[in-house]
């Protein structure tokens, strides 16, 4: 275990001695990988949980996820407002509409 602390802190040194430039391209070389690994890790793991605990199924199109039957009109953003929306526009286009011939 110290031949592979004592590399390690030799690896540390030689890297914190860089410029900067040559520094950050050394950790981005290492950290990129190193982190996809990590990455892919935890999604093959959490796939294999959510697989097991029957967590996995997609949901069906124009069904929303846990609903027990199926889903309504979609709410958007601006949904609700539609109807306060055509409103007021009614009566001004109505209006602006009925001086132009």
């Amino acid at each position: 275990m110290e031949q592979i602390a004592g590399w390690w802190d030799g690896f540390e040194l030689w890297v914190a001695g860089l410029p900067f430039i040559p520094q950050f391209l050394v950790v981005l070389l290492g950290m990129v990988p190193i982190s996809v690994a990590i990455a892919m890790g935890l999604d093959r793991t959490l796939r294999a949980v959510l697989h097991l605990l029957g967590r996995d199924r997609t949901p069906e199109p124009g069904e929303m996820p846990g609903a027990a039957g199926p889903a309504g009109p979609p709410a958007g953003p601006g949904a609700d407002v539609a109807p306060i929306v055509t409103e007021f526009v009614g009566p001004l286009a109505a209006a602006g509409s009925a001086g132009v011939r």
